[in-house]
């Protein structure tokens, strides 16, 4: 949705890049950090990422676009 690399990702959240593609690689919600996965979030909210539903039943997510 923000058109982010995992390079960009991590640079901007402050998490390693290759944290950053181990997650993408799991299903699911990944086995990781608390601390980090709430880096990634805030990261994400900050940039218009919403997160909705629950993320074991119904996740999804809405891009806040600025006008």
């Amino acid at each position: 949705m923000l058109n982010w690399s995992a390079a960009e990702l991590a640079k901007v959240s402050g998490v390693g890049p290759a944290t950053i593609r181990r997650y993408e690689m799991q299903k699911g919600i990944p086995s990781a950090n608390t601390t980090v996965l709430m880096m990634i979030k805030k990261t994400l909210e900050s940039a218009g990422i919403e997160f909705t539903g629950d993320p074991l039943v119904n996740p999804g997510v809405t891009l806040h676009v600025s006008k």
